[in-house]
């Protein structure tokens, strides 16, 4: 801060929590429901990926990795960054067919520049898009072969994902899927380097997962729940204990059941049952508990209904007040006249010349961005001899993460 920068670690925490246009500070809509995942038949799907993915990545580069037991966890956004470095390549392929959510790749720059060298037969100094669509094409391979186990079940017929997305940058700025996710790690190692791929799979996709692998996580039962079935069964039994007949002569302390699991001590064992004509012995239990339930050692639990905060209302004033103090901060905005997709060999054979098709058509608008994310979209103008884009729609804000999704 002695230079009068902020970091982005900074901006972070002056935005966690604060609202605005109904976005949260991840960028989404709303609270995520939460999933309980079955991380035992995920981890079994990860270890059939393992040698698929150590024979992918050799067949990619020509090198001989080694990938070792991935390790499949629960985790969220928090968990993630504190294993991630301060920047790191991020590839969305989304599930979008068959099965539907959010899938995302990570991996670090280092490991991203080591396989460029193997597959360009160069090195690379810094990450640029080339690099990129290396890393888009080995995570691409590890996508096929997750289809392919999915496909083999049957259950999840005509799989497919979206074009995957490949972007450089700060750790901060990743979209992560919301809430809970399942987070599965391959460490990946060549000689004495070690590296790591991280598979982030959202909460909808990998419940979809674990159903067509034949799974399924069981929820844990509510606070208080009780097992009807169990207490039918008890009430049952001691329904029947207590509609037993027993002889008038017999002795109170001849009845070994009558105190079975009701904590009651006989001291008068020589009470006679003629005695005892309100006792309710061919009472069904039912009746019985009205008036001996405090009395019977049994503890009572003391249940209250949870009360959960009003989130309609927003945050407190003072924090929305916080985000006056990065105003002055200075973001990458970029104009994107269209994109496309080439193959390596395509990429290496390209001169001067070449003429580059893009997916946009002529005289749709461009796509205005601030840090990689959609904001708006413009048409070019020329401004005396510079370009610039004349701003003709602003993204809504359900557009904005529709987009980012």
């Amino acid at each position: 801060m002695s230079d009068g920068a902020i970091s982005q670690d900074e901006i972070d925490a002056l935005l966690s929590g604060v609202s605005v246009d109904g976005l949260n500070a991840s960028g989404h809509v709303g609270n995520d429901p939460t999933h309980h995942f079955d991380i035992p038949t995920l981890q079994k799907m990860a270890d059939d990926l393992q040698p698929k993915t150590e024979e992918n990545i050799n067949k990619y580069t020509g090198a001989t990795f080694k990938v070792d037991k991935p390790y499949v966890e629960q985790a969220n956004r928090d968990i993630v960054l504190s294993k991630l470095p301060e920047v790191v390549i991020g590839v969305n392929a989304d599930y979008t067919t068959g099965i539907k959510g959010s899938h995302l790749y990570l991996v670090s720059p280092e490991f991203a520049l080591k396989l460029f060298s193997l597959v360009g037969g160069e090195a690379a100094s810094e990450v640029d898009d080339m690099v990129l669509s290396v890393v888009s094409e080995f995570v691409a391979t590890h996508i096929a072969s997750e289809i392919n186990i999915l496909d083999a079940t049957g259950k999840a017929a005509g799989l497919a994902n979206a074009t995957p997305q490949t972007l450089n940058q700060s750790k901060a700025m990743i979209m992560f899927p919301q809430g809970d996710f399942v987070l599965a790690s391959y460490p990946i190692t060549l000689e004495n380097d070690a590296y790591t791929l991280w598979e982030c799979i959202g909460g909808d996709a990998a419940e979809a997962m674990t159903k067509a692998l034949g799974g399924g996580a069981e929820e844990p039962a509510p606070l208080g729940a009780v097992d009807m079935g169990a207490a039918a069964m008890g009430g049952a039994q001691m329904g029947g204990m207590a509609g037993m007949q027993q002889p008038m002569g017999g002795q109170m302390g001849g009845m070994p059941n009558m105190g079975m699991g009701m904590g009651m001590q006989q001291p008068m064992g020589g009470m006679q049952m003629g005695a005892m004509p309100n006792m309710g012995m061919g009472m069904p239990m039912g009746g019985m508990m009205p008036n001996m339930g405090m009395n019977m050692g049994m503890n009572v639990p003391n249940v209250q209904q949870l009360q959960f905060p009003n989130l309609q209302n927003g945050v407190a004033a003072g924090e929305q007040g916080n985000i006056g103090l990065i105003m002055d901060v200075f973001m990458e905005m970029t104009v994107e006249l269209g994109r496309t997709k080439k193959s390596i060999k395509d990429i290496l054979g390209m001169g001067e010349g070449t003429i580059i098709e893009l997916d946009k058509l002529a005289g749709e608008p461009v796509d205005i961005l601030v840090n990689h994310k959609p904001i708006a979209k413009g048409e070019v103008v020329v401004i005396d001899e510079n370009f610039g884009v004349r701003v003709t729609e602003i993204l809504s804000p359900q557009e904005r993460v529709n987009e980012l999704n």
